[in-house]
């Protein structure tokens, strides 16, 4: 069994890697950066049903519920920008129960000072992509005490 790590740990280290970059140059770089390496999602999964609504770019998330209880999240973009924002979000759910999702609030977000930084559009389209992730925890959550 794979030893996940809490929410608080993953988003303190988030934090703490960009305060040890000097500025918002590169922090953005930083976020490039992570959206270059985050695995391509299949095209198949590309689907009108996959789309993130409230993204200013085309984003496409799935989810999966492990025999462990976890969720799996993909999800990719068309922006290299928000590709990087949706690689830290899922740093931050992927791998956790719906219940650890759905009381985990994204802090990192106001601690990095991200919202200060991005578009009012990216801004909420990262907040629709939290609550896409809340809404598959909500229905997992569900389907996990009905024994499904």
């Amino acid at each position: 069994m794979t030893m996940t790590h809490s929410t608080d740990q993953i988003q303190a280290a988030i934090v703490e890697t960009f305060k040890t970059l000097p500025d918002w140059d590169s922090r953005y770089k930083h976020i490039i950066q992570l959206g270059k390496q985050l695995p391509n999602m299949a095209d198949a999964d590309k689907t009108a049903d996959n789309i993130v609504k409230g993204c200013q770019s085309q984003v496409w998330m799935t989810a999966s519920l492990n025999d462990d209880g976890t969720i799996t999240f993909i999800a990719d973009s068309d922006a290299v920008i928000v590709r990087g924002l949706i690689s830290l979000i899922l740093r931050l759910y992927s791998g956790q129960t719906p219940q650890t999702i759905l009381e985990t609030r994204p802090s990192f977000i106001d601690d990095i000072e991200m919202t200060q930084h991005i578009s009012a559009q990216r801004s909420n389209g990262l907040h629709a992509m939290i609550k896409q992730i809340q809404f598959y925890a909500i229905a997992y959550k569900m389907k996990l005490e009905q024994g499904l």
